[in-house]
Order: structure tokens, then C-alpha cells, then sequence
């Protein structure tokens, strides 16, 4: 598979999103073994823009260790600087899973009550709210209210 090409600019943007980011991905003294391909693999599922460090002090094995890899997991070669190599790929879209009742379930809430004086530990209450109910501004639950139209519409139909 061969690597996905970009221009300077996207290439660009592609550096300064992951000037921020850690290292993902180390590799050690046995090079690129087909568990640190598959470990990049899904970093690149999950993240998309990702770092690996080299532990290598060789910068050709470092150059030929970023070609395999942005080759073989078909990923575009961002920047190689020092021992950090930034990969990128574009992320697969995520399954959503379906439900066969569309009507929302009951979940657990945690509402937080702070004291009026700072010096007192915030009062924590979990709340089982069901599929009509929500919290309100002071944390009460109240039901959810059917939208009201108004009379000039439900006369014209």
C-alpha cells in the first residue's frame, strides 16, 4: 500500500496540530517488529495524528524505520525530527450502534451541590433520571414538557 501524499500546507497543519501530542509509540533496540506495526496500527485507528519515538541513535535506520511504516499502514510521513516520527492517517468512521427502541433509557445522573461558603466539601447525590425526565438549574428533576404549538397553527391544519 503505498503512503498517502500531502501538500506542504496540509503538511503544515498536519506539524502544528502535533506539536502538542506525546509520543504514542516507542520503538526499542529490536526495530520494527511486526507488534510495534500492529501497536502504530491502532494508535493510528484511534488517534489519526500520532508520534513514535526511536530509541535508535542510527538516522538512516530511523529514515528507512518511517518509509516502512507510513508504507506499510498506508499513512502519510508528516515529519521526522530528531528520534520523533508524526504519522497521519485519516481516522475510519466509527459504527454506531442501533438501538431497537429509539425512546431514550434511564441513566444516572450525579448532581453536585456546592456550599455557600467555600470552607464546606460539596454536597454529591446520584439520581436515576428516566427517558421524560431532566435536571433543572437548582438540580431538581422535573418532567419534560410536550412542545406546545400555538393555536394559529393547529387551527390551520
Amino acid at each position: 500500500m503505498p503512503a498517502i501524499q500531502l501538500t506542504p500546507a496540509q503538511r503544515k497543519e498536519k506539524r502544528s496540530e502535533a506539536h502538542h501530542l506525546d509520543p504514542v509509540v516507542m520503538i526499542g533496540s529490536d526495530g520494527l517488529t511486526p507488534a510495534v506495526v500492529k501497536e502504530t496500527h491502532a494508535a493510528l485507528n484511534a488517534h489519526g495524528l500520532i508520534k513514535v519515538r526511536v530509541m535508535s541513535d542510527d538516522r538512516e535506520g530511523r529514515e528507512s524505520i518511517f518509509a516502512a511504516l507510513a508504507d506499510q499502514l498506508d499513512a502519510a510521513p508528516i515529519q521526522h525530527i530528531g528520534k520523533l516520527l508524526v504519522l497521519w492517517r485519516p481516522m475510519p468512521p466509527k459504527e454506531k450502534a442501533e438501538r431497537e427502541d429509539a425512546r431514550p433509557g434511564p441513566k444516572v445522573v450525579k448532581i453536585v451541590k456546592f456550599s455557600k461558603s467555600g470552607n464546606h466539601r460539596p454536597q454529591i447525590k446520584k439520581v436515576q433520571l428516566l427517558g421524560n425526565q431532566r435536571v433543572a438549574q437548582g438540580g431538581e428533576i422535573k418532567r419534560a414538557k410536550r412542545r406546545t404549538t400555538s393555536v394559529k397553527k393547529t387551527q390551520a391544519d
